[in-house]
């Protein structure tokens, strides 16, 4: 089969992988040395198993700008271009996905489009309408930050949205998720059909489960600071009860990164017209974590707010995670940002920064020199290499792991 990917970030790199391994794929973008990276066999990602199957693995892969030629010769186009959130309207920017389904239904509307973008719910019944376009399906992705193509190789679950449970839809949603499972390692995935809508409320609720987990533990945290009781004694306890587990309970600066914090917002938008206290609450929590970790950043450098605070305090890293050179909406950015509201003098160490500055604050790629400058560093994940100054690194990552 011929398919065609818009779109090369995580999701949409990563599927391309798993699909080329037994299809003719056209990876499609807009930025011109992302598809050169690709057609040289690296990956413009940091991911270590889409590099590796890049250099390594038989590959029926090109990466192109030519979007019209690509879709004119696939029989299948799956859309995974960026849906930010727009705080004005409080709804996801969708518009790059619209423009994919209009270019496909005036160059091949023989083609089905599957949407691997995050959009909110009742998004693919309004588009379905909107451009009389009847065969576009929704199969939301649940993917890590540098582990995207690890986690398509050994996926927990497939979704398939359609719009009716009849056919061709079901045809079309099983023979995707076979596609899907065809190119995975792991076997018998468990699959699940359901409606369009359900399927995009599948998604929101899920990463706002997993930003519940993340605010839950951050406010246990914030509460042994505040009484000076041990964080991690308490999060032990709590977690030997198997029924709430030992994962995603390591406290950070936030929740953060590509999906979360707009996947809240935008649930908590689409329940406007329905009763709720948890899912603002989760977003909320958010930002007074943040700023609980300025407060106590504060306190520890002496800031006094008299106009005479010459402080220098380092930001180790903006990335969320290791493995990961994604720093988009990283929770550490918030609590920088509201530091250097507060005067104090910010510099930051991230290699991965070409730049000179970022949000006017200096980018320091010399370690040693970024360590010796830094009255306090603060960072949302510790490393090792602050071993030599860590009597002044100030983190929340008690058990050492994403």
């Amino acid at each position: 089969m011929k398919i065609s990917v818009a779109g090369t970030g995580y999701v949409g790199l990563s599927i391309a992988i798993i699909l080329a391994q037994n299809n003719k794929v056209y990876a499609v973008d807009v930025v011109p040395s992302k598809i050169n990276l690709i057609n040289s066999k690296k990956s413009p990602i940091r991911d270590k198993e889409i590099e590796e199957y890049l250099l390594t693995k038989k590959l029926d892969l090109t990466a192109t700008l030519d979007s019209d030629k690509a879709f004119k010769e696939s029989e299948l186009v799956i859309v995974a271009t960026p849906t930010n959130y727009d705080s004005i309207t409080n709804k996801f920017d969708t518009s790059s996905v619209e423009s994919v389904i209009e270019q496909v239904k005036r160059i091949n509307p023989s083609a089905w489009i599957i949407v691997k973008s995050t959009v909110g719910v009742g998004f693919i019944k309004n588009v379905r309408k909107k451009y009389d376009y009847d065969k576009i399906l929704f199969s939301p992705e649940f993917l890590r930050e540098g582990k995207a193509l690890y986690d398509n190789l050994y996926p927990s679950r497939i979704v398939m949205g359609i719009p009716e449970k009849k056919e061709p839809y079901l045809s079309k949603a099983k023979e995707f998720a076979g596609l899907l499972q065809q190119g995975a390692i792991k076997e018998n995935i468990d699959t699940h059909i359901i409606g369009c809508t359900e399927a995009e409320a599948v998604k929101l609720f899920a990463n706002t489960y997993l930003a519940l987990r993340v605010a839950y533990f951050n406010e246990l945290d914030t509460f042994a600071l505040t009484k000076g009781l041990d964080t991690l004694d308490i999060i032990k306890g709590v977690c030997a009860d198997p029924r709430i587990g030992n994962f995603y309970n390591n406290p950070s600066f936030g929740y953060g990164g590509y999906c979360l914090p707009k996947d809240t917002k935008e649930l908590r938008a689409n329940f406007e017209d329905v009763p709720e206290n948890l899912i603002s609450a989760i977003v909320e929590s958010n930002s007074t974590r943040k700023q609980f970790i300025c407060d106590q950043i504060l306190a520890m450098v002496g800031y006094k707010n008299d106009g005479k605070d010459d402080i220098t305090v380092g930001i180790y890293r903006l990335t969320m995670k290791s493995g990961s050179d994604n720093f988009r909406a990283s929770s550490i950015q918030g609590v920088m940002k509201r530091l250097h509201a507060k005067g104090i003098n910010i510099v930051i160490y991230e290699p991965t920064l070409n730049d000179e500055e970022f949000f006017n604050c200096k980018v320091i790629r010399d370690l040693e020199a970024f360590k010796k400058i830094s009255k306090v560093i603060i960072a949302n994940r510790y490393d090792s290499s602050m071993d030599d100054v860590k009597d002044k690194v100030y983190t929340r990552d008690l058990l050492r792991r994403d």
